[in-house]
């Protein structure tokens, strides 16, 4: 018994001396970021007194690039959300980018190690060195279980969620100082943003979070019978906080034509199986895909739709989805008053709002909205720049009315313009708001959403 309690012991000095020691690193990174994001800043303010001097927007958006991760995803979200902040801060951090040098591969060994207990070789029968992809939070290598099913396994880079808890410390105070130096972003509640922002990016860093995101989509499919789509299957075994193994799938990117028409003979058959899919989960499961640019959503060799990256998730109110499709709706249709009336139930006032007032303003704007249906609103593929003007200049008038826009509407804003490229550039013949076969309101009715089912 008592060399039993010995052992014991020994392991419990042995826990506490590598929790001693993740706790030195986590503090000696936390300390370096500190300086480091010190020495960033430095360097910023003597190129502008050495008389480089870019307008406000890009010199925040070389800043923010050459801190990293954490201000990285802030310029996304910026860029993001033309409800939240001056147009020239949103057109400018488009150019905002979230791809970084890919690390050793000795590092994503010991990451890995380190989570699952066991040495590289047990876990898996083959890993390749080489990532098919690396961002700020994570890297992506391809694998091979020792029972032959093929995976990708996603890592967290090293002290990634030290930097992030530093660098929101850091933000909080940036924030007060951007409310002094740019009044503009005063009106955006920069506190609140930053805070939603955390909240985001840390759901993003915990990967158990994704794997239960994966699982939760394949019910909702299964559950509403649609065979047409599906994610990939985690290994709960294989996965933790940091580390999540997951089926990978062998397809091509929706983003080719004369590919697609190798493997399916008409692509506008494919476009809406993703987008019923897409419409659907807004209503039928407690999330939606956030994130479907190019490169999260394939054609797999079996024919199906896959989904893949649930990192950004989305989550909408019923009501909010009604009035955003009335939104959509009246734009097409140059219904000004239905326009103004899904505007105020989108959009969160506490003022008594005039829906004839915002009709009339929205009828001088009518010389822009009548040019343009919802196939040239979300036309990302070749205007862009002037897609966000617009919707800029529409909440722009809603503000003047005392309306805020909720990020959701942007969020979902930007979905429908991946969609749109997807369209120019494989069906450009398909109108998402007038083909029969897509169905923009699946889900109001019947089917409760999957967390209800359990």
């Amino acid at each position: 018994m008592s060399r039993k309690t010995e052992v014991e012991q020994m392991r419990e000095r042995m826990a506490a001396r590598r929790a001693g020691l993740s706790l030195a690193r986590d503090t000696a990174r936390g300390g370096f970021r500190v300086v480091q994001t010190g020495a960033v800043l430095l360097r910023a303010g003597a190129s502008w007194l050495l008389g480089h001097r870019p307008p406000a927007p890009v010199l925040l958006r070389e800043t923010v690039e050459s801190l990293g991760t954490t201000y990285i995803k802030l310029g996304q979200f910026i860029a993001s959300s033309p409800s939240l902040f001056p147009e020239a801060y949103v057109e400018e951090f488009q150019k905002c980018l979230d791809r970084t040098p890919a690390l050793p591969f000795h590092y994503i060994r010991e990451t890995i190690e380190s989570e699952l207990g066991k040495p590289l070789s047990a876990l898996y029968s083959h890993v390749d060195p080489a990532p098919l992809a690396s961002a700020s939070i994570a890297q992506v290598h391809a694998a091979r279980l020792h029972t032959g099913e093929d995976v990708v396994i996603k890592v967290q880079k090293p002290g990634v969620s030290t930097v992030l808890l530093t660098d929101f410390n850091f933000l909080y105070v940036a924030a007060r100082v951007f409310e002094m130096l740019t009044p503009g972003l005063s009106r955006s509640a920069v506190s609140g943003v930053i805070e939603e922002l955390q909240g985001s990016m840390l759901e993003e860093c915990d990967f158990l979070k994704e794997a239960q995101n994966l699982e939760r989509f394949n019910e909702f499919l299964l559950m509403t019978g649609n065979t047409r789509a599906v994610a990939p299957r985690p290994y709960r075994e294989l996965s933790t906080k940091k580390v999540l193994t997951m089926e990978r799938f062998h397809g091509v990117p929706l983003t080719d034509l004369e590919v697609l028409r190798r493997h399916v003979d008409d692509p506008a058959e494919t476009l809406v199986a993703a987008l019923n899919t897409w419409f659907s989960s807004l209503m039928l499961c407690d999330f939606f895909h956030a994130d479907v640019h190019a490169g999260n959503l394939m054609l797999l060799h079996d024919g199906r739709i896959g989904f893949i990256d649930f990192g950004m998730v989305g989550r909408i109110r019923k009501n909010t989805w009604e009035a955003m499709s009335r939104f959509l709706d009246g734009i097409s249709n140059g219904d000004h008053r239905a326009v103004a009336e899904s505007m105020i139930q989108i959009g969160m006032t506490r003022d008594t709002v005039s829906v004839d007032a915002l009709t009339r303003d929205l009828e001088q704007f009518q010389s822009r909205l009548e040019n343009v249906d919802p196939a040239s609103l979300l036309e990302g593929n070749r205007n862009e720049r002037e897609v966000n003007r617009l919707l800029m200049d529409i909440v722009k008038i809603g503000e003047q009315h005392g309306i805020r826009f909720p990020r959701e509407f942007a969020l979902l804003l930007k979905q429908f313009l991946y969609f749109d490229r997807y369209i120019q550039a494989l069906a450009p013949e398909l109108d998402m708001f007038s083909d029969t076969r897509v169905d923009m309101f699946s889900g109001l009715e019947g089917f409760p959403p999957v967390d209800r089912l359990h």
